[in-house]
């Protein structure tokens, strides 16, 4: 069995309990541009960035927005909320029990802004090495981009990084990443 020698962590839904404020976001910001997102959908989507959503929802709905724009409207209906946001304890205790011990780093779908704020209020940032975020690579989640590119900034080979989320697209990207994948939702279901 091979040694792991660093470890990667998704942040919505994975450190952090924050989902449920995404959708509160996402749902004012599609019913004033009229666009239909249904809640199964968006979960689909978990790790994928607003503006990526945003143009695929619009081409696919034949309508004609600002991706960009309504993205950043979707991120200022968010931002208040997250004060409302927990941490998903038994993924924050993973991460502080490593903390001095491996080199540790954060790849989310989020924007670096976003990232940061929900870090920061969970008062958890200072355990991880690096932040990698949606600006930071061109291709997104499924594409392992993000965690490869967090694996470098902690110098550490993929191959011996253990990678944790919590959708089907950030573990098919760790796959994809050759790395060890742990899909947070079964440690999740054991707890319960």
């Amino acid at each position: 069995m091979k040694k792991i020698k660093g470890l990667i962590f998704d942040c919505d839904g994975t450190l952090a309990d924050t989902m449920p404020l995404h959708w509160l976001a996402w749902r004012m910001v599609t019913e004033r541009h009229g666009l239909h997102f249904p809640q199964d959908r968006f979960y689909a989507f978990g790790g994928v960035p607003s503006r990526d959503i945003l143009e695929l929802l619009a081409r696919e709905q034949g309508r004609s927005l600002d991706h960009i724009a309504v993205a950043r409207e979707k991120e200022e209906a968010y931002r208040p909320l997250i004060t409302r946001a927990g941490p998903v304890h038994s993924v924050v205790a993973i991460a502080r029990a490593n903390h001095g011990k491996l080199p540790m780093a954060v790849a989310s779908g989020g924007s670096q802004d976003i990232i940061g704020a929900v870090l920061d209020h969970l008062q958890i940032r200072h355990l991880f090495d690096t932040v990698v975020t949606n600006e930071m690579v061109k291709k997104q989640k499924p594409a392992p981009d993000i965690f490869l590119e967090a694996a470098r900034r902690i110098g550490v080979q993929p191959a011996f990084c253990r990678a944790y989320e919590d959708t089907e697209l950030g573990l098919q990207a760790i796959r994809a990443a050759g790395m060890e994948a742990v899909d947070v939702r079964h440690l999740l279901a054991n707890r319960m």
